[in-house]
């Protein structure tokens, strides 16, 4: 049987689209691509992304600007010491672009001016920290990435 060039020209179409529609199915199907949103609730955290900036102006105009290192025990984060450590709540969040499943949030309860995550709770990698927390009334916000 002869194949003239018009019967050629459908085959390849059919062929591409079967090849894409191959690829498509795959990928969408495929456990290591991960097709998630950022977070969650993304739309939701958005509607507050104006209550984070407005507490990390307050933090800087109230030099209270955290200081966040890596130690051989975890991740040490150094609260300002003009302020009574027992008085400080709020939360860390601990989030990895990479893995939701690691993503973790701490709650700060503290007896001295700085709060340790243990090194059992990281893996290496690059991490996104946030700190909300609150002091007398005044909510503070500090954000900062980090590898470990």
């Amino acid at each position: 049987m002869k194949i003239n060039w018009g019967t050629g020209i459908v085959l390849a179409f059919i062929g591409f689209i079967t090849f894409i529609l191959y690829f498509v199915f795959r990928m969408s199907t495929d456990d290591r691509s991960n097709h998630d949103l950022v977070t969650e609730e993304y739309y939701k955290k958005e509607l507050s992304y104006q209550q984070d900036i407005d507490a990390s102006k307050t933090a800087r105009e109230m030099d209270a600007v955290l200081r966040v290192e890596k130690s051989p025990e975890g991740v040490m984060i150094f609260f300002p010491e003009q302020f009574d450590p027992q008085k400080i709540t709020g939360k860390v969040s601990l989030y990895r672009p990479s893995n939701k499943r690691l993503d973790t949030d701490f709650p700060i309860s503290l007896s001295k001016t700085h709060l340790l995550i243990p090194d059992n709770s990281l893996v290496g990698g690059r991490w996104d920290i946030t700190v909300n927390w609150k002091y007398e009334g005044n909510t503070f916000f500090h954000k900062q990435k980090l590898v470990y």
